[in-house]
């Protein structure tokens, strides 16, 4: 009796797991010729943690939201909240926690692997405000930014996709200081093609209309 229920258990697990499989690869199928077209709606977002030894630590969290207005073109907002200690409990401990806002446009260019890799370029601007504590002292930074970086979304279903954001090809900095001098930058990022995985930053997306 007892060899009679073990065969049963294995039999009904065997076809639990082959039906889950077969979900799972009918899932994955599902992401061949993915399109984006006029009116999807997109989440996207990434959240990084760090922490070096014992005396240093950062985060940042970047929730985007897209609309596309034409195929392969969206727009879209973006938030962007992040901190950091360095120097953690000496005289010289410096505390950084910002928010920032933006603005984005992207354009799909190029679709390879049955459209599931989509390869995109982007456009932001941007507000940021940046409180900085250092020995007690506060101080805080206003910026802006505007930058165009290169991505690429891989869907793995017909709703979801990792998220590469390779690198910023164009940066532009402008950062008002409360107790200072303002200052500018500007980067073009020449070498960008010769090492573009350098600094990528790894996030998902899901598509919906």
């Amino acid at each position: 009796m007892k060899t009679k229920i073990t065969v049963l258990l294995a039999l009904f697990t065997l076809c639990f797991a082959n039906a889950q499989q077969k979900e799972v690869d009918q899932e994955v199928n599902s992401a061949k010729g993915v399109r984006l077209e006029k009116g999807n709606m997109f989440i996207e977002g990434g959240v990084s943690v760090s922490t070096v030894k014992d005396d240093s630590n950062s985060f940042s969290i970047n929730p985007k939201f897209g609309y596309l207005l034409a195929d392969n073109l969206a727009i879209g907002l973006d938030l962007d909240v992040s901190g950091s200690t360095v120097d953690k409990g000496t005289p010289l401990e410096r505390k950084n926690n910002g928010f920032g806002i933006g603005a984005f446009a992207r354009y799909y260019f190029l679709e390879l692997d049955s459209r599931r890799l989509k390869v995109f370029g982007e456009a932001g601007l941007g507000y940021s405000h940046v409180k900085t504590e250092v020995s007690n002292v506060d101080d805080t930074t206003n910026g802006i930014k505007a930058n165009i970086t290169v991505g690429l979304n891989y869907f793995f279903t017909k709703k979801w996709a990792a998220t590469f954001t390779l690198a910023d090809i164009l940066t532009y900095n402008n950062a008002n200081p409360e107790n200072g001098s303002s200052s500018s930058s500007f980067e073009l990022n020449i070498n960008l093609f010769n090492n573009i995985f350098a600094q990528p930053k790894f996030g998902l997306l899901y598509k919906f209309q």
